[in-house]
């Protein structure tokens, strides 16, 4: 508990705890202050719990009064989402407050923060039913203090002095409000994989996460790090402009730290730190059996029984986790509408479990045609906990799911797992841009636990991947290959497959292990049938569909194809395997508890934590849009104590660095003469291009690393950013004849501030300038010309434009092509270029179609007429570049036998980055309001030619 003032007018905090608000199955962080002013008693509380850095105001103020209300429902176990730690719900409605149900940690800081708010009630209520003349008892604060090691069964609550009474809800009192709207706060954008469903009580040890930190050893193989992509939310939800660094006056040093490493908490972190070094002494191994399946449906539907598949061994699997891929090839399914084919399967799996178990189903997710579902033996379901999902798409602007992946990770009994679900880059030369996606997965995938840092993939004790990985045979004569197969000379063949080379040049997969290949090809056969592909292409076979495996323990009974399933051209895969779990030994737990906390009393009175840095000054040279740079550094625990760290915001900041910057790992614990590797990654995405080029940021920035209980170390980040015509206005773009990098800072801003006045005339007469005027601009930015001219001349048969994503190599040579000259042609695949206007689109900071006509948008969808005429209000460069587009994008349709593409298609495309809503409406646009923008874009592309 903390004993600090949080500086709030002149009260007195007599304690604070986090915890999350729970609405339409959103979780949104909370902190809840206790506090005490003159006798009277009330409860703060902050929507953003880092709030307090910045101004320490709450959002939200209950005085406890008579009407004042807190019930604790009652636990419900559900098998979804479990947690390594209990939870506790509680409703709270004041006089004139809408009911809030939050969701706080089962722990003894929590037990003592409702025992304060229950004494504070009681004394409110005696003030009420007693003259004023009694003085209140105000709580003695709870000192810090370590949990008791849990003990078996459910968990229960120990404060019973809550009130359990029937809310009574005030007149005209809408239950549904939550924080997030009375506050003002914009609604985020419900993802599924961020819910948390209620928890289900955990078995008794805590089972620690595996370690974010280890003894140094040069990083060589970043093969699972991060490669040049856009930032996660979190931190491309940073504020782009910062403020120096301050100085800390000790009164607001307490505040910080109050909030950003709360001593309870610490210590309870470094206690299940130490616990897992130490976990050899407290479990066994025992086996479980673990059923991987993976299978290409091609689209089709169920037809016949998956029990050939999933039903095929005599004893049943303790966990099955299976795959599917291209679910839906519907144009819908590709933007990310729902599937009805989803359900189909899953009933069709849920026919063709293990008839001797009954299964639970833990987690399903779906990405596009991805789907990934886990089910475990109910037996074993309390044993389930810290369940998560994400998906990562690969496809066209690593946005598009139809290519990616999908993961479910959980910890069972004492080991994590996690099962990764991909559809890799097709087409037999391809190789290297499934090894781009492979690595892009690895370095974008990451869970997100409450109390925890992200996890990424490489996080886990256990890892299995499966999917069609789409690496083929370098043989190109199918007849030959099919000689072979027929021949049974199938370790021939496989000297000759794309995975095999690419792990063992250590290109992708490689710290991955795969069990030996006993079965034919799985792709391609005919439909409905077991025959090769009799089709023109005539596909060479191949090894398509795989289950590969990382971590120890493991051992594989069985890989196999179940060629008795003709549904699709894939033929199913599954693999059996022994997996080695580690489970508690209670008593031998209990003793370890015991005595690391004994030790930890013992070094925390006696010492104090220190680091040493290998350097706290760096320079990035030559930024540049989406060009990743990493620099490094070593941090020593040179103490006699375990340490541990993070990176915290400075005074008046929200986020610990700016948007374009990282460090990773952000926080850890380091022992006694231990080190640790940092790197600090800079990247340009498109939430802080504009304001680099601008010139309003800088590549500047100060990092504080805190140490818990100890001092701050602070780390200078310097550099210098090359301007990029992507993230530049179109109206600033029309007035550049020259490449944007040969312009200087100061006439960029110039041109900034012209554009800006040239918006305002948007009624200007639709013609070329020709009259050889310097100052006159273009009529649209030679660059998006440069990169659809390129198209149109070269691209429009292009099969699968626009559908199909470039190489990450070659989008960073057009940028630096368009930034530095004029070419006569653009470098780079038509992929690549088809991406790359995409990019530029994307990134535009004020999209074609302007913010401000976003709703009028919505609104004239249904008539043409009222479209055109919006269209004609548009300032002159972007009503040109629009028209531009569309007649652009017609000439397209006219070769769509060719290239593949459709009306509807790029209708849905291009709507989501001509008409994007303004910010404060980004994460409250509606299906239905996207479909209105289709619709809008719908009626330029059936439509004649533009006037």
């Amino acid at each position: 508990m903390m004993e600090s003032s949080l500086g709030i007018s002149d009260s007195q905090c007599l304690a604070t705890v986090r915890g999350h608000e729970l609405r339409n199955g959103q979780k949104e962080p909370r902190l809840l202050s206790l506090l005490e002013c003159s006798g009277q008693f009330k409860l703060d509380i902050l929507a953003n719990p880092e709030a307090i850095v910045l101004s320490p105001v709450p959002q939200l103020s209950i005085p406890i009064n008579n009407h004042f209300q807190i019930v604790r429902e009652a636990e419900e176990a559900l098998l979804i989402d479990i947690s390594i730690n209990t939870t506790v719900r509680v409703r709270l409605q004041g006089e004139q407050t809408p009911e809030l149900l939050l969701e706080l940690q089962d722990d003894v800081h929590t037990q003592s923060f409702l025992q304060h708010v229950t004494k504070a009630k009681q004394q409110a209520e005696k003030k009420s039913s007693q003259p004023r003349k009694m003085e209140p008892v105000v709580p003695v604060p709870v000192k810090d203090c370590i949990p008791v090691p849990p003990q078996r069964g459910t968990s229960k609550s120990t404060s019973n002095k809550i009130n359990n009474s029937t809310l009574v809800k005030p007149p005209n009192t809408d239950s549904g409000l939550s924080m997030t709207t009375d506050f003002g706060f914009e609604e985020k954008k419900n993802q599924q994989n961020r819910i948390v469903a209620q928890r289900e009580p955990p078995p008794p040890p805590l089972p620690p996460l595996p370690p974010r930190k280890g003894t140094y050893t040069p990083s060589n193989n970043l093969t699972a790090g991060p490669t040049t992509k856009e930032r996660p939310p979190s931190a491309q939800n940073s504020k782009s402009v910062r403020n120096e660094l301050q100085s800390v006056t000790p009164s607001n040093y307490t505040m910080r730290q109050a909030m950003m490493s709360s001593h309870t908490g610490s210590r309870e972190g470094l206690l299940k730190y130490r616990l897992n070094k130490k976990e050899k002494e407290y479990v066994d191994i025992k086996n479980f059996r673990f059923f991987i399946g993976t299978w290409n449906v091609n689209g089709q539907s169920p037809d016949s029984s998956l029990k050939p598949w999933l039903c095929c061994d005599p004893d049943p699997p303790d966990v099955y986790a299976l795959g599917f891929q291209e679910l839906d090839l519907s144009t819908e399914a590709f933007f990310y509408m729902d599937s009805s084919k989803e359900q189909l399967w899953v009933d069709a799996v849920e026919r063709s479990l293990h008839h001797k178990a009954r299964y639970k189903q833990i987690r399903i997710i779906r990405l596009v045609g991805m789907m990934l579902v886990v089910y475990v033996n109910e037996e074993h379901q309390h044993h389930i906990r810290e369940v998560a999902s994400e998906s990562v798409g690969t496809g066209l602007m690593n946005k598009m799911g139809n290519k990616g992946g999908v993961a479910v990770r959980f910890v069972f009994h004492n080991t994590s797992f996690c099962f990764v679900n991909s559809h890799l880059a097709a087409h037999v030369d391809d190789y290297e841009r499934r090894n781009q996606d492979y690595k892009d997965i690895c370095a974008r995938m990451s869970f997100h636990l409450l109390e925890y840092p992200p996890l990424s993939i490489v996080k886990h004790d256990v890892v299995i991947w499966l999917g069609d990985l789409n690496y083929r045979l370098c043989f190109p004569d199918a007849g030959e290959v099919k000689k072979l197969i027929a021949s049974k000379e199938l370790r021939k063949l496989q000297e000759y497959d794309q995975l095999n080379i690419q792990r063992n040049t250590k290109r992708a997969f490689t710290d991955f292990m795969e069990g030996e290949i006993n079965f034919w090809p799985t792709y391609k056969y005919d439909a409905k049938s077991d025959r090769w592909d009799s089709s023109g292409k005539c596909r060479v076979p191949a090894w398509c569909d795989r289950i590969l495996w990382r971590g120890s323990s493991v051992k594989q009974l069985h890989y196999r194809s179940h060629m008795e399933l003709k549904t699709s051209d894939h033929k199913p895969v599954s693999s059996l395997f022994s997996i080695g779990v580690k489970m508690v030994i209670e008593q031998r737990y209990k003793k370890v508890f015991e005595e690391i906390v004994r030790d930890m009393d013992r070094l925390e009175n006696d010492f104090l934590p220190s680091l040493s840095l290998t350097q706290r000054e760096f320079t990035f040279e030559n930024v540049k849009f989406r060009q990743l740079q990493r620099r490094s550094f070593l941090i020593t625990n040179d103490g006699q104590v375990a340490c541990t760290f993070a990176f915290i915001p400075k005074l008046n900041d929200s986020q610990y660095c700016k948007p374009w910057l990282r460090a990773e790992p952000s926080e850890g614990v380091l022992d006694p003469n231990e080190a640790m590797e940092i790197f600090l990654e800079v990247y340009v995405s498109k939430d802080s291009v504009m304001l680099l080029n601008s010139g309003v940021d800088k590549i500047e920035d100060i990092l504080v690393l805190h140490l818990d209980r100890g001092k701050d170390y602070f780390i200078t980040i310097a550099g210098n950013y090359l301007p990029s015509c992507f993230g530049t206005s179109l109206e600033t773009l029309c007035r550049m004849k020259k490449p944007i990098r040969e312009i200087p800072i100061t006439k960029l801003i110039d041109l900034g501030e012209d554009s800006c006045i040239e918006k305002e005339k948007c009624r200007i007469n639709f013609l070329l300038y020709n009259d050889g005027t310097e100052d006159k601009p273009l009529r649209i930015p030679k660059e998006v010309w440069l990169l659809v001219n390129h198209l149109y001349t070269k691209a429009c048969q292009q099969e699968d434009l626009f559908q199909t994503p470039g190489l990450q190599d070659d989008l960073q040579n057009i940028i630096d092509c368009l930034d530095t000259s004029i070419p006569e042609s653009i470098p780079g695949s038509n992929h690549s270029v088809a991406e790359a206007l995409l990019i530029f689109l994307e990134a535009l900071p004020e999209p074609v179609l302007c913010y401000e006509l976003y709703q009028r948008c919505l609104e004239c969808s249904h008539d043409s007429r009222l479209c055109k005429q919006l269209i004609s209000q548009l300032p002159r460069a972007h009503r040109n570049v629009f028209r531009y587009l569309m007649a652009f994008l017609r000439e397209l349709l006219k070769h769509s036998i060719d290239n593949n593409l459709n009306a509807n298609l790029l209708a849905s495309l291009f709507a989501s980055l001509l008409i994007r809503p303004p910010p404060n409406l980004a994460g409250k646009q509606t299906q239905h309001d996207r479909q209105k923008t289709n619709d809008f874009i719908l009626g330029f592309l059936m439509g004649g030619d533009e006037d």
